[in-house]
């Protein structure tokens, strides 16, 4: 539809159903990144009775839980756009994001009330991804049920975008924060204030989309319709759709959630966890790639309305596949160059019974970690150090060598509490003595962080993940007819990011733990990526320029 002919029916201009459906939806990122981006802080005060490392996961899995309930909210909000329409159903979800996000900046932590704060701070992330689960499919198919067909790829990808206007929002926010307050005072509270701020972009997005109409196609769809709509029974019950739901989730949803996790947010934990970059760089960097970023959504879903919307997300896919490997080896070089020089003289071997070697990995905080094994692992998982595992004599003692230096743990199994502490720090202290002088840094040197270079592999992965991202909303919304749309494109999107992406970084962080390299945990990006070609390639089909009115018909 013209944006003439839209004016002619009544409705609101293009700009206004793009700019209002942006807006909400660059929102909702806003709310939900906020979280992503002080996880380091959620963790000290929600998790603070276990130690570093598990705090940290703990928090990781509490971000992770946001995104494995965003199936859930997609097949509510997915059943009621389809059949109550797509207006209404977005402004329930934009309401519903913004009072659980006012909510985790009202929360008293763990020093206040105890195990009940991240009992709270889990259900405030339950409903986010509840809301977020509705929000993006609605805001998607109004503004391509708006667009004309030629120009589909081009303005979904301004929503498209609000994914990386969320984030840069929620960068910018705390960093202007912590510089107000300074860190000590945004550490200990300052952190609240982004998502109280949540509470005055909730009236504006409100306002905005209230202003909306109902979309033309939907309209269009109720008029003609003799039939009760049965959008989960036909999407998931019939193999006629059925089939588009399983190659948009493996062939589309799956890369998505892979390339698009991995850029953004493993390449964040990558930095500040195993480089050991200062948080406020980090946020600096990620903040810079968003920003130059930003426009290539757009640009690859104009691409995708000349040359299909098919090639060029397979083309990021190939990217991403191409380059991961060899760009993080290279952010290692650039981010933290003495680490690597470490690496490459002195590297790092634990030499131990593999029957005494426990998984570093612990998400309920309960695992001791208490043979010599363990004792050394858990030094070098906690210092973000790589290391190759050597199998050793059956109840032999475990050792660690550091280039030609060998550094003898000690068994705490059968120890009592104060013991095993007190063997726990003698080996961290011999450990990370031993590091040191092997020239390993317990931080990134600010000085010799080579930004431009930073900033340059970070934007392979970006250009990579926008590809993909890009094309992808008018791609789902092209393979399904109106009755069934939201429900049907809502699933496999949200499964997409919310298993496969939302999931990433502990994952990864697992494979790091499970393996002792700090590369191993790309495989899982990998795999995903690798599967979503393949199926992209043979089983989907091209969809641009098609009749929204028309298919499945």
């Amino acid at each position: 539809m013209s944006e003439q002919a839209t004016k002619d029916a009544g409705g609101p201009s293009l700009k206004t159903v793009v700019g209002a459906s942006a807006a909400g939806t660059a929102f909702e990122w806003y709310d939900f990144f906020i979280f992503g981006s002080l996880t380091t802080i959620i963790a000290r005060h929600f998790y603070a009775d276990v130690g570093e490392a598990t705090s940290y996961i703990l928090a990781l899995l509490t971000f992770g839980v946001g995104f494995v309930v965003r199936p859930l909210g997609a097949l509510v909000f997915g059943w009621f756009g389809d059949r109550t329409g797509r207006k209404t159903t977005f402004l329930v979800t934009i309401t519903l994001m913004g009072v659980a996000t006012v909510a985790i900046g009202l929360l008293p932590d763990y020093g206040q009330i105890g195990i009940v704060a991240p009992i709270l701070l889990l259900l405030m992330r339950v409903l986010q991804g509840f809301a977020l689960g509705g929000e993006y499919g609605g805001a998607a198919i109004y503004v391509a049920e708006h667009a004309p067909a030629k120009k589909r790829g081009f303005l979904t990808g301004w929503i498209q975008t609000t994914a990386a206007i969320g984030l840069i929002m929620a960068l910018s926010v705390i960093l202007i924060t912590r510089a107000i307050l300074g860190v000590e005072a945004f550490d200990e509270w300052g952190w609240r204030v982004p998502f109280l701020l949540s509470a005055f972009l909730l009236v504006i997005s409100l306002w905005i989309r209230l202003k909306l109409h109902e979309s033309p196609a939907f309209k269009r769809m109720v008029a003609e319709s003799t039939e009760r709509q049965a959008p989960f029974r036909e999407s998931f019950g019939t193999w006629k759709i059925g089939k588009f739901v399983l190659i948009a989730l493996v062939g589309i949803m799956f890369a998505q959630g892979a390339v698009w996790y991995a850029g953004y947010f493993y390449t964040r934990f990558f930095m500040e966890r195993v480089l050991k970059v200062e948080v406020a760089t980090v946020d600096q960097l990620i903040l810079a790639i968003t920003v130059a970023s930003a426009f290539l959504y757009v640009f690859f879903g104009w691409l995708s309305d000349r040359v299909g919307r098919k090639p060029v997300m397979v083309g990021g896919m190939v990217l991403f596949l191409l380059a991961v490997f060899p760009c993080f080896h290279a952010l290692t070089q650039a981010a933290n160059p003495a680490l690597a020089r470490a690496q490459a003289s002195s590297p790092v071997t634990v030499i131990a019974d593999p029957a005494t070697c426990a998984v570093q990995f612990d998400p309920v905080g309960k695992t001791a970690f208490a043979s010599s094994c363990d004792l050394a692992k858990s030094v070098l998982s906690n210092a973000g150090v790589s290391y190759d595992n050597l199998a050793a004599a059956p109840g032999s003692l475990a050792t660690v060598r550091i280039g030609t230096v060998e550094i003898a743990s000690v068994e705490g199994a059968g120890l009592d509490a104060a013991a095993l502490k007190a063997a726990r720090t003698d080996v961290e202290t011999r450990i990370k003595a031993a590091l040191t002088g092997a020239g390993y840094p317990a931080r990134a040197d600010a000085a010799g962080v080579n930004m431009l270079a930073v900033f340059g592999i970070l934007m392979v992965f970006m250009v990579a993940a926008t590809a993909v991202y890009g094309p992808q909303a008018a791609a789902l919304v092209e393979l399904f007819p109106t009755r069934v749309r939201y429900t049907a494109m809502s699933l496999p999107y949200n499964v997409g990011t919310g298993w496969v992406g939302g999931l990433l970084p502990a994952a990864s962080f697992a494979l790091v733990a499970w393996s002792g390299n700090i590369y191993f945990g790309l495989w899982y990006a990998v795999a995903f990526t690798a599967v979503a070609s393949v199926v992209a390639l043979i089983f989907l089909p091209e969809t641009r320029g098609r009749d929204l009115n028309t298919i499945g018909d």
